[in-house]
């Protein structure tokens, strides 16, 4: 019991020094100092980050998904400073302990390459900003509207409004298709007519077809021309310009909208046909 009582523990002080009075009120202050760096660290941090979120929220043109990864990293970086100056009032060496935690840090790191590659890949994606909250995109073979964009994932509800969840580490390292970047886009069909048919008719009715849609653009000017001398049909390649909004609903319409055009104009539409001859032995 006299040789535990004498053992050194910390500080070149021994269990016996450790509980005399002396040393008990000198800790009890080290606690309370500690408890009131560490509330004011977490304190700090929170209002710090409320600031900087608030910044992106104030501004419309500005990413709120960057501004609360900022906001998130700085926070972190006030309680990692916060934890450091508690270890220092209980006379820690903070340069050791900052040793060990890189040690630390390398063998998780090792241990969680493929987590850490997404994270990396999340903060290049909060940075560059190819994508953003709301976004309809084409990532993976997925496509979808952007709901979250964190440090691990982006989420993306498709066109059947299905949870899509996809690892940053595929996203960033493959092409991304952002259909929402632009404010307009070009629509592009083919529509095939039969050889016996009027070309200047056809184009007549197509080009009047798809100009009389208000979503249809002036300029830049439509493209309509023949394009190919398929096996049955002489086929019109057709271009024209749309908001971005109104691409795909605007797309399907003129299909059909043609097709009854072409009808009323007395222009033929063909279809593949096959002619079977049956040869007697």
């Amino acid at each position: 019991m006299e040789n535990l009582l004498t053992t050194e523990i910390i500080n070149d002080r021994t269990l016996a020094d450790l509980l005399t009075l002396e040393f008990l009120v000198s800790i009890t202050g080290s606690v309370l100092g500690a408890m009131i760096i560490l509330i004011a660290g977490f304190m700090i941090g929170g209002w710090l980050r409320g600031r900087i979120v608030r910044v992106g929220q104030m501004n419309r043109h500005l990413d709120d998904t960057l501004f609360s990864f900022v906001g998130n990293v700085v926070r972190y970086i006030i309680i990692g400073f916060a934890f450091l100056f508690v270890l220092n009032t209980f006379g820690v060496q903070t340069t050791s302990f900052v040793a060990v935690i890189g040690a630390a840090g390398l063998a998780i790191g090792l241990a969680l390459q493929g987590t850490l590659s997404n994270i990396a890949a999340g903060v290049m994606i909060v940075f560059f900003r190819p994508i953003k909250l709301g976004d309809f995109v084409e990532v993976n073979g997925q496509m979808g509207s952007v709901k979250e964009i964190n440090l691990n994932f982006i989420e993306l509800a498709s066109p059947a409004n299905v949870q899509v969840i996809i690892p940053n580490s595929q996203v960033w390292g493959n092409t991304i298709v952002n259909y929402s970047v632009y404010d307009s886009r070009r629509a592009e069909w083919v529509f095939g007519v039969g050889y016996g048919a009027n070309l200047k008719d056809a184009e007549e009715a197509i080009r009047a077809t798809i100009l009389a849609d208000p979503r249809a653009r002036a300029e830049p000017a439509p493209f309509i021309q023949v394009n190919n001398l398929g096996d049955s049909s002489v086929d019109f390649l057709v271009r024209v310009w749309c908001a971005s909004g109104d691409f795909f609903q605007f797309q399907a319409d003129m299909k059909r909208n043609v097709k009854e055009a072409l009808d009323a104009a007395n222009v033929d539409i063909p279809f593949p046909t096959r002619t079977v001859i049956n040869v007697a032995e």
